[in-house]
């Protein structure tokens, strides 16, 4: 993997924020923009929950060719890092994977509602080329396959993942405080962990009355729940917890 491919990988990790692009039915030619915050899954995978009803999935319906224009911070879009993917959204059973459903509702609990809505649905985003522009002079075309090609295929990691998650939280919510002071500098008076993948972890930190994700990335790729515990100590030693 290319260091512009890993830092664009890295950088879809760190983000939530989207806005989607679709065919328009009712204006043939146009494209439609949309909000829609996303989730990933463990392979790397852009999901969305949205509506039957709503325009872009109508637009889905007759050409699933998308794209989600990824970025982070609205203080000064233009300089900041964004990433274009282009891709195949398709539709999933949103209760089929209690584990994908889960771990949406750990990133974007305010969507919670919207699962007893019976005309909502998740989509992934089958990653087809991705246009990475990470700053003046730093930017580059990126397939999809190369974007993930290291990433685990199987299901352990995903499987084991609550299980990690409540560890953690339950057994070391201290040690998460630390994180967020030794990596991001940030003095949380609470802090959570949302999520891990293969390539590191997200936690959910509170200061003062203000809560953020920070996304914490491993020296070494991790797959299981044996080679997780490697890392977060190799962390705490590194931070001298």
């Amino acid at each position: 993997m290319t260091s512009l491919h890993l830092e664009a990988r890295q950088f879809l990790r760190s983000t939530r924020t989207s806005i989607l692009s679709t065919h328009s039915t009712k204006y043939e030619g146009y494209p439609f923009g949309s909000v829609a915050p996303f989730v990933l899954d463990h392979q790397c995978q852009p999901i969305i929950l949205i509506s039957n009803i709503a325009e872009h999935t109508k637009n889905i319906a007759a050409n699933p060719k998308v794209s989600l224009l990824v970025f982070a911070g609205a203080e000064d879009l233009q300089a900041n890092a964004r990433l274009t993917l282009l891709g195949t959204a398709s539709e999933i059973n949103k209760n089929e994977d209690a584990n994908l459903r889960e771990r949406y509702l750990r990133y974007l609990p305010q969507a919670s509602g919207y699962f007893d809505m019976h005309d909502f649905a998740f989509y992934r985003i089958k990653i087809e080329t991705a246009r990475y522009i990470a700053g003046f002079g730093k930017m580059g075309w990126l397939s999809g396959d190369d974007l993930i090609n290291d990433i685990p295929t199987d299901a352990l990691l995903a499987n084991q993942e609550a299980q990690i998650l409540a560890h953690m939280n339950t057994d070391h919510a201290d040690s998460l405080i630390r994180y967020c002071q030794h990596v991001h500098g940030v003095q949380a008076t609470h802090a959570t962990m949302l999520g891990i993948d293969c390539d590191g972890f997200d936690v959910n930190a509170t200061v003062g009355d203000i809560a953020t994700i920070l996304r914490f990335n491993f020296e070494t790729q991790i797959h299981d729940s044996q080679s997780a515990r490697a890392a977060l100590v190799s962390l705490s030693k590194s931070a001298n917890l």
